[in-house]
């Protein structure tokens, strides 16, 4: 009875109250209670309990296995990096969600969604408003759950699985709006960014990545047509300047993919960073990374802010490792360039404009008889996430050095869905530390063999860079030089971002390797 006593007590404590709209705002403690940890996507933790000097006593605290019960897919990996709330652990997969006890892995409850189909390639994670938590299915619903005992409030449709949209990101909570994208690239469908009312799930605002006869910039796209089917999918979770009041997001590539003789001209907004007004969602600027992509390079990279000097003078900031190969910093109040230069080796550029967008060589767009694309369709990074350290002042990248045969499918005049495909010749993953002033990388850490790598990042306070390796290590480096201090081996390679709080004075590090959560502290 002093047992069940004591689980209930510490339930009610667990749940005692919501999120604090204010810990958004805030450098991550003892929450992470967003995608990036707070909104600048800088993925930084003010903690320094943990140091350079201590981690080689990191331990393991605990561990949790997903259950998705007897009817659940095997194979799946912890993709979305989980938020933390009053000690508590959200995060979830393609049709499941979760809550874990922060400081002992015990499960509180699960949530599983019975889907109409869609395609399960991963859950990015949660977002959170008040008690409620919110995320997106592969059959393109937003459900809303009571983060007390995961039980569903109500869920809405925000894409049409019969046109192959699937839903991946974590939503971002803004005010009073819950902020959802979708995916999908197979039947040249449009893409869009709604913002939806957190209470019933109504849509506030709608915001389509390409623009519509008359509308400014409709001149990007030769007809109506190719641009209403113009794809540049918003397939994750963007950041926020609560000052300046702006979203800053990296939208998808256009369709169809690798063939774009039917959509001549630059394509806005594709493969583009773009500032919009949360509350109503208007456009405020734009910088497109890929003008007319032929190669699959989605932008959809983190938008990372931060404050910085540049020439001597203050300047607010956004920087994106692009997919593309490029390392762009631009102004965050109005997308003027600082910075434009390639981080990984590139063939496909003639070099910038006079905004510091590229200049695609057309010699290089893919053909039927195969061009030599540096770097691969897979790009110079993916989707994993990056981080900014206040302390060394650099961007850090988990890279890819990669070569690849690209070829088109289809060479009509107006092809549709995936006109290409891809023969990889060489792939060498690495993690890159850049200047964000010149762009320089400052350091390389060339992991051993070939291999592609997707690893997100954590800095950290203590002088600790986390993240993982090809072999399933979890590796803390040392962020100015980048040596190894400390390392982990997983159950699978590490597929989401680190994160990191404090609760009771400890602080943990939680990663996801495989299907499995993984959490670290110092031995007490």
């Amino acid at each position: 009875m002093k047992k069940l006593f004591a689980l209930i007590l510490t339930a009610g404590a667990l749940f005692g109250q919501g999120l604090d709209p204010a810990k958004l705002k805030e450098q991550p403690t003892d929450t992470w209670p967003t995608f990036n940890g707070d909104y600048s996507g800088r993925r930084y933790s003010p903690l320094k309990q943990v140091t350079a000097a201590n981690v080689g006593s990191l331990t393991l605290a605990w561990t949790y296995r997903i259950n998705m019960g007897p009817n659940g897919p095997g194979g799946v990996s912890v993709k979305a990096t989980p938020m933390e709330v009053n000690g508590v652990l959200y995060f979830s997969v393609p049709d499941h969600a979760w809550a874990v006890d922060a400081r002992t892995g015990r499960q509180l409850w699960h949530y599983e969604w019975k889907s109409k189909g869609g395609i399960h390639i991963g859950s990015r994670g949660m977002a959170m408003y008040r008690d409620w938590l919110y995320f997106e299915t592969p059959d393109n619903y937003l459900i809303c759950l009571d983060s007390k005992t995961g039980k569903e409030r109500w869920h809405v449709e925000i894409g049409d699985v019969r046109l192959e949209y699937f839903s991946t990101p974590a939503p971002v909570v803004i005010g009073n709006h819950v902020i959802v994208g979708t995916g999908g690239d197979s039947l040249d469908v449009p893409g869009y960014l709604e913002a939806r009312d957190p209470e019933t799930g109504k849509t506030q605002w709608h915001w389509n990545t390409t623009p519509r006869p008359g509308e400014k910039n409709a001149d990007s796209w030769p007809n109506k047509d190719a641009m209403e089917h113009g794809g540049g999918m918003t397939w994750m979770p963007g950041t926020y300047d609560p000052e300046l009041n702006l979203y800053y997001l990296g939208t998808g590539n256009p369709n169809p993919v690798f063939a774009g003789q039917g959509r001549k001209g630059d394509n806005l907004y594709t493969c583009s960073i773009v500032a919009l007004n949360p509350d109503t969602g208007k456009m405020a600027w734009y910088f497109q990374a890929s003008p007319h992509d032929t190669h699959d390079w989605d932008a959809v990279q983190t938008p990372v802010l931060f404050d910085g000097v540049i020439d001597g003078k203050p300047r607010k900031l956004v920087a994106q490792a692009s997919r593309n190969g490029y390392f762009f910093v631009l102004d965050r109040t109005n997308g003027q360039k600082v910075v434009s230069k390639p981080y990984v080796p590139i063939n496909w550029s003639k070099g910038e404009d006079k905004r510091g967008q590229p200049i695609p060589d057309s010699q290089k767009d893919p053909r039927t008889d195969g061009i030599l694309s540096i770097p691969a369709a897979s790009g110079g990074t993916n989707w994993a996430a990056p981080s900014f350290s206040p302390q060394t002042g650099l961007f850090y990248v988990s890279a890819t050095e990669n070569v690849s045969l690209l070829f088109m499918t289809d060479d009509e005049a107006k092809p549709e869905g995936f006109a290409g495909k891809e023969n990889n010749l060489y792939t060498k993953a690495s993690l890159k530390a850049l200047d964000y002033k010149t762009g320089a990388v400052k350091w390389t850490h060339e992991y051993p063999g070939q291999g592609g790598g997707n690893f997100g990042i954590l800095t950290t306070a203590g002088g600790l860079l986390f993240t993982g390796d090809p072999y399933s290590n979890f590796i803390a480096f040392n962020p100015t030089t980048g040596a190894i201090l400390w390392h982990s081996r997983l159950g699978g390679q590490v597929a989401n971002g680190p994160i990191s709080y404090e609760l009771d004075g400890r602080q943990y590090v939680v990663v996801g390797g495989g299907d499995t959560l993984y959490a670290y502290a110092l031995n007490k």
